[in-house]
């Protein structure tokens, strides 16, 4: 919104993944993982982004307890995004990091497809969810911060957004190395 804030709970989040990682190795099981980070950013990330993407992350553990085929990771993807519009009462559309999520889950949905590669998937996830961040520059803000803010003043894309963007590129870039 012009302020620096989501930036900075950003860094808050990334500092304390960090520190978690350094502190001891990341539960394996990845519905495990994912309560373990909701948790983390519950507690040290703050602002309505640390609530929103643990409540993501809670829900998108539940379709990984029993399984973590492809198919259970669209699941996970599709469950996180729904509690964070049920919770949050933001829709694509919004101006909100859920216009990039929602372009990567769509993307994401080709997980489910027989013979699906994750790495290509998730490329093409992460090219969704960045140009849908940009795209967000245009939009009129129905939800957030920035709907408290005159549209023309919103002359950059919606900074949630392209923080929710660049998070999945850099988990396709870890993936990667």
């Amino acid at each position: 919104a012009g302020d620096g804030d989501c930036g900075h709970t950003h860094a808050r989040a990334a500092r304390a993944i960090e520190e978690w990682m350094r502190a001891r190795p990341p539960p394996a099981a990845p519905a495990q993982l994912l309560s373990a980070l909701a948790d983390l950013l519950l507690e040290k990330m703050g602002g309505s982004s640390g609530v929103l993407y643990g409540l993501c992350l809670t829900a998108a553990a539940r379709p990984l307890l029993d399984r973590s085929d492809l198919p259970a990771w669209a699941d996970a993807m599709d469950a996180g995004i729904e509690a964070m519009q049920r919770y949050g009462g933001a829709a694509p559309g919004d101006r909100t990091m859920l216009d990039s999520l929602c372009a990567a889950a769509r993307a994401l949905g080709a997980l489910r497809d027989p013979g699906a590669q994750l790495l290509p998937v998730l490329d093409a996830a992460v090219q969704r969810a960045e140009a849908a961040a940009e795209a967000t520059r245009h939009m009129e803000a129905g939800a957030g911060r920035a709907s408290y803010i005159s549209s023309a003043q919103l002359l950059q894309p919606d900074p949630g957004a392209v923080a929710a963007a660049a998070v999945l590129r850099a988990v396709l870039e870890g993936l990667r190395s």
